[in-house]
Formats: C-alpha cells, structure tokens, sequence
C-alpha cells in the first residue's frame, strides 16, 4: 500500500509524457530501492545512473495498420503526380525541340510567330530562336531534377513497402495462385 503512493508519486514528477521505454526502467529501479529512500534519492539516483527522460521521435513511435496504409498511398500518390508532371513537361520539350528544328535552318530575318501567354506575337526567326532554346534547356534541367526526385520517392516507397510488408491486390493474389499450384 505504502508503494502505490510512491510510485504514482515518481511517475509524476520525474517523467515527461511519451516515455514509455524510460518509464520501464525507472520503476524498477524505484521498486528495488529501500522503502526508507524518499522520490528526492530516486531521482538523485536517476541522475547519477545518466538515464534520459526524452520522448519518442515520431519516426521511433510504432505505427497501426491504417497509419501504414495511409503513408503508403501518400507516397504512391507523390509518385504518380511526379510522373504525370514529368510526362507533360517531357511532352512541352519535345514541341520546343520540334520547333527549334524547324526554325534552325531559316533566315533570322524570317516573321515567326510566337504563343505568350495565349496572345500570338509577330517576332524574327533571330529573336524567337534563342529563346525557344534557352527554354528547351531550363526544361531538361527541370526533368533530370523531377527524376531523381522521383526516383528517390520509389526507393522510399519500396523501402516502407518492405519494411511493413505491404502487397498489392495483385501481388496477394499472385502469392494466392502460386500457392494453390504448389498445393
């Protein structure tokens, strides 16, 4: 009876929330102390032994079935967005090549007509051609750093489907068929 007090006592006054692993240890050490040593000597002796009272970190914390769920699709979700824009912009620097091909081989004093901002402009070959290049070239720029972050968010979606061990609809009834075949 005399420990209960005690006990309730030391986990309010010394732990933070969250720290569940520290807790663990800390009641031990509370209940193989003396019952003559005060909240005061235990926390004293807390100290002295170095044990940190830190919170778990998010990433530390284990997560439920749905939590899991949910990062996952959230990094499939990044995944296809990331395609889908590499696709048209992909599809963007592809017309730009065309035309720069196009107007490569013509006199720079040729009228070319450029789109901006949904208005037709009349410009030269000579003024249009740098700046249809230039933009061709900020657009190779933009898919090589598009890809590799895409390519980074599939190794972290592989990593977490492994790590939890996720499988698709189609992966679970291929392992589902492979069984029945063996069976």
């Amino acid at each position: 009876k005399s420990l209960q007090p005690r006990v309730t006592n030391y986990i309010r006054t010394t732990l933070p929330p969250n720290s569940a692993s520290c807790f663990t240890h800390s009641l031990v050490s509370l209940l193989l102390t003396p019952s003559t040593t005060t909240s005061d000597d235990i926390q004293q002796k807390t100290k002295t032994k170095n044990i940190q009272n830190v919170p778990m970190t998010d990433a530390e914390k284990p997560l439920d079935e749905n939590a899991v769920i949910a990062k996952y699709k959230e990094l499939q979700s990044e995944c296809n967005s990331l395609i889908n824009k590499v696709t048209e912009l992909e599809a963007d620097r592809n017309e730009h090549r065309l035309v720069e091909e196009t107007l490569t081989p013509l006199d720079g004093n040729r009228r070319a007509f450029r789109l901006v901002g949904g208005v037709l402009v009349e410009r030269t070959v000579g003024e249009v051609l740098p700046s249809v290049t230039s933009n061709r070239a900020n657009l190779d720029i933009v898919i090589k750093d598009l890809e590799t972050r895409l390519e980074t968010k599939q190794k972290e979606t592989m990593g977490w489907k492994t790590k939890y061990n996720i499988k698709t609809a189609e992966e679970a009834d291929a392992v589902r068929k492979q069984s029945q075949i063996t069976a």
